[in-house]
């Protein structure tokens, strides 16, 4: 086992930095992380042994005990709540003999709950060994399970019906649909690759800059801020070693539309990486994807090592002598945190993703302490087209402030989920019709850290200057219990996320859920649900953005559907709250004095 771990660590020349993919891939191989494991990895990198320990304790994904040599992930969304999660979850129960979060007695099967897994239009979905199985019913559940007790291997359980598009690759075979419901003008519409590199391979970098900038193409990923303003900043910062990231981790709830543009669009993507790679000056490009589409590895490596036999990656990328560039593939290991971009960094170096202190920004002092810019998946597809077809052609999409299309990610209670590409501008309404959505009591736009609107706001637009989102819209339908089915499980979502880096984040975002947990009861009191307002603010103290917006499902539902709340809430707003339980809050007491022979004072 010790020449297992030896091997591997050689693999990545020993370099500390490359912690994760070493984590990942022993674990893929050993199936846990024990302790002994841990001592051997820190003894073979010469690091102490709690800098292996803080990033195997971090990420989801990791584990130190064995969790069944069938291994399922069943995911904990909100629309798989909505499609029937919870009579899968019992059918995987009395299927496997355990019920969540243990491993059956014969260590063959281990059920686990896990976030949002980027299958929202495919609901309910488990990961099993890595591997993504959807739209699971009842009898698939146990299908499975019977299965795994016969002793088939994956591949053997996924069976030989994939899904459409490049899910069915000799090198992908996933289940997995992709479901485009449209395709634009910009992503989705024609390529050819390695096109823009040659166009690019012509322009100085100071020329391709200018274009972006003029283009008014901005990132993809929520903040929404300039790219051609990030990518000038980073080639001026000082240095000669710079870095170009591709933000592909997609942790926001509702949200899989990178997913698809990956699986159909990688050269489009890696094109995109390659072009701001000679804008800013860098030479290597780093794909940080989030764990749950490793389903995607063989296949993505591929696509780069075609890229390198056709000269669009490599030393002398499309002919031209000085223009290196290349990419390695990151995987993360479940957070939700390394969406945001310092944290992305700091898991790529090996580390907790904890976002850090800024400034510096990234584009000064990012991967490594050197000049580093990360971009949006969609945002950099976006480039590769504005240097075919000029920011003229790209300022005639969408509005005045918001230029281009938005890929957005559509699910929850609608007739046709999936991924559409539409020009900024388009309003709530329109969407609602577009993917057959009827009786909506509400939609949550952006993903949980967005806004949860109502009708009266459904002719508002997608577009930066009103409704700026990531590219999620989850509908909500009239028959569902707001508190209890959607912002419940947002509050449960956040404090498990939370990366517990700073204060407010890690104490009020498990205050919050108990808080609900009496609200939903209905046990409340009005000062509880005033008490969300002051921790709204005190939020703001947090260092990342998302934890600046870990109570917006809560703020935005409370202020949208007021009724709902003060529903709960009972008659007389009482100061001491008539369910509590004094006995048995003091029950553990009173055994403990009496088995010390105290008795009561």
């Amino acid at each position: 086992m010790g020449n297992t771990i030896s091997a591997l660590i050689k693999k990545y020349n020993g370099d500390s930095t490359r912690l994760m993919d070493m984590l990942i891939d022993i674990q893929s191989e050993r199936g846990h992380l024990s302790d002994w494991t841990i001592d051997q990895i820190a003894k073979l990198l010469e690091i102490p042994r709690v800098e292996v320990e803080q990033t195997v304790s971090f990420y989801h994904f990791f584990t130190k005990e064995p969790r069944g040599k069938y291994t399922v992930y069943l995911n904990d969304s909100v629309v798989a709540g909505f499609a029937g999660r919870e009579r899968v979850k019992r059918a995987f129960e009395e299927a496997a003999g355990c019920t969540f979060g243990h491993v059956s007695p014969d260590g063959l099967i281990g059920l686990f709950d896990t976030s949002c897994m980027g299958m929202n239009d495919q609901e309910p979905a488990a990961l099993i060994n890595e591997q993504v199985f959807p739209s699971l019913t009842l009898q698939k559940a146990r299908d499975l399970v019977d299965g795994m007790r016969a002793g088939l291997d994956i591949e053997a359980l996924k069976g030989t019906e994939y899904g459409d598009g490049q899910n069915a690759h000799p090198l992908v075979r996933s289940l997995v649909r992709n479901n485009i419901m449209r395709k634009g003008d910009v992503i989705f519409s024609d390529h050819a690759p390695g096109r823009s590199l040659h166009k690019i391979a012509t322009m100085s970098p100071l020329q391709l800059i200018t274009l972006v900038n003029t283009s008014s193409v901005r990132g993809r990923g929520g903040a929404g801020f300039p790219t051609g303003l990030k990518w000038e900043l980073a080639r001026k910062a000082p240095g000669d070693t710079k870095y170009i990231f591709c933000n592909a981790d997609e942790g926001e709830p509702g949200t899989f539309k990178d997913r698809v543009i990956l699986t159909e669009l990688p050269m489009l993507v890696f094109e995109g990486m390659a072009v701001a790679g000679y804008a800013v000056g860098a030479k290597n490009g780093i794909l940080y994807l989030r764990n749950e589409y490793r389903y995607l590895r063989e296949y993505l490596e591929r696509t780069l090592d075609e890229m390198r036999e056709r000269g669009f990656l490599g030393s002398t990328v499309a002919g031209k002598a000085g223009f290196s560039f290349d990419i390695k593939i990151q995987f993360g290991a479940g957070a939700y945190v390394c969406g945001e971009e310092s944290a992305l960094i700091e898991s790529a170096e090996g580390k907790r993703g904890e976002p850090r202190d800024r400034p510096p920004f990234p584009v000064s002092k990012g991967y490594l302490q050197k000049p580093t810019v990360v971009n949006n998946v969609e945002t950099l597809c976006a480039v590769v087209k504005i240097v075919l077809n000029g920011s003229e052609w790209y300022n005639s999409i969408g509005t005045k402030e918001s230029k281009g299309t938005k890929v957005i990610s559509v699910s929850g209670d609608c007739g046709k989920p999936g991924v559409y590409e539409i020009a900024w501008g388009f309003s709530v309404n329109d969407v609602l019709r577009m993917v057959e959505a009827t009786d909506v009591q509400a939609v949550q736009v952006g993903g949980p850290s967005g806004s949860c609107i109502g009708p009266a706001e459904f002719g508002r637009v997608l577009a930066y200057e009103d409704l700026a989102t990531g590219g999620s819209l989850i509908i909500i339908g009239a028959a569902r219990d707001l508190v209890k089915d959607v912002v419940l499980n947002f509050a449960r979502f956040f404090r498990e996320e939370s990366c517990g880096s700073c204060v407010p984040c890690r104490a009020l975002t498990g205050m919050a859920q108990v808080v609900l947990e009496s609200i939903a009861a209905g046990r409340a009191t009005r000062a509880n649900l005033d008490a969300f307002t002051g921790w709204a603010s005190i939020m703001q103290k947090n260092r990342c953005g998302l934890g600046q917006t870990a109570l917006n499902p809560v703020v935005t539902t409370m202020k949208n559907f007021p009724g709902v709340y003060t529903a709960l809430v009972p008659d007389g707003d009482p100061a001491i709250n008539p369910g509590f339980d004094l006995a048995g809050a003091v029950r553990d007491f009173d055994a403990a004095v009496d088995r010390l022979g105290g008795g009561h004072a």
